[in-house]
């Protein structure tokens, strides 16, 4: 006599994709972060040139991250990392930069970002390691 296995429920898996804004003046950056990042499983919901966009982007479109580069033409990182702060719409923020974070010395942690990620290390994963 076979024995009866009771049928078992599919398992379903319910994963939550981080979206994110990149905010960068060279748009060579930013389609290279969307293309790395994307490929990583983010979903890059949009892009922004300087920090006044940044700001109105944020407003605009919630992500939960934003890639900020530090220094934009018409405010740098920071300022726009402590603005989203005071107004209470502060995303995950994670600085990036060409420079190695060292030269930012206390500023990364100062202006309420998650951490820094160099721009020539920029991935999935190194962004994940801040994120943690």
């Amino acid at each position: 006599m076979a024995s009866r296995i009771p049928a078992q429920s599919p398992v379903r898996h319910t994963f939550v994709v981080a979206t994110i804004l990149i905010v960068d003046d060279h748009p060579s950056f930013r389609a290279t972060a969307r293309a790395i990042l994307e490929a990583d499983g983010f979903q890059v919901v949009g892009e922004a040139e300087d920090g006044t966009s940044a700001l109105d982007a944020v407003h605009r479109l919630r992500p939960d991250i934003v890639l900020l580069d530090v220094q934009l033409p018409d405010m740098d990182g920071f300022t726009v990392a402590t603005t989203l702060g005071a107004n209470g719409t502060m995303p995950t923020i994670v600085l990036t930069s060409s420079r190695d974070a060292a030269d930012f010395g206390p500023l990364v942690g100062a202006c309420g970002a998650r951490g820094f990620v160099p721009k020539a290390e920029l991935s999935g994963a190194a962004l994940h390691a801040v994120l943690r």
